[in-house]
């Protein structure tokens, strides 16, 4: 059974930095890719990054976070990192990530939740002075 759990959330100021992880267990995670999402209060679901199954050699994201958040993975470590920097107010929500065979994604606006089978349970990331 397909597991995923976020961490690395919490209260930072704005312009700092988080670096948030998923681990996955009960599968072999190279063979997927891996979306990160957000969910603010009031607000639909938005994907927010995703990185290619194997080698992760592909990675798209969404505009407003382009230049400031990184994702990454470690086979080894059966974990996918999303390294956010410069984070603002509007950053604030839950961060999930999720798995699928491949990243589905809409051109700017990153993975598209829909397609994405498995998730997490999710992560706070308040962005706050």
């Amino acid at each position: 059974q397909l597991q995923l759990a976020e961490s690395g959330g919490g209260l930072v100021q704005p312009g700092g930095s988080l670096t948030l992880s998923c681990v996955v267990s009960g599968f072999t995670m190279d063979n997927y890719a891996i979306g990160w999402f957000r969910q603010a209060p009031g607000k639909e679901r938005e994907g927010v990054a995703c990185i290619s199954r194997k080698n992760g050699e592909r990675t798209n994201y969404t505009d407003s976070v382009k230049g400031r958040f990184t994702i990454s993975r470690d086979n080894a470590k059966n974990t996918v990192y999303l390294q956010m920097n410069n984070l603002k107010p509007e950053d604030t929500a839950v961060y999930y990530c999720a798995a699928d065979r491949r990243c589905t994604v809409e051109p700017g606006r990153g993975p598209v939740g829909a397609y994405f089978k498995s998730w997490g349970q999710g992560t706070q990331v308040t962005v706050s002075s």
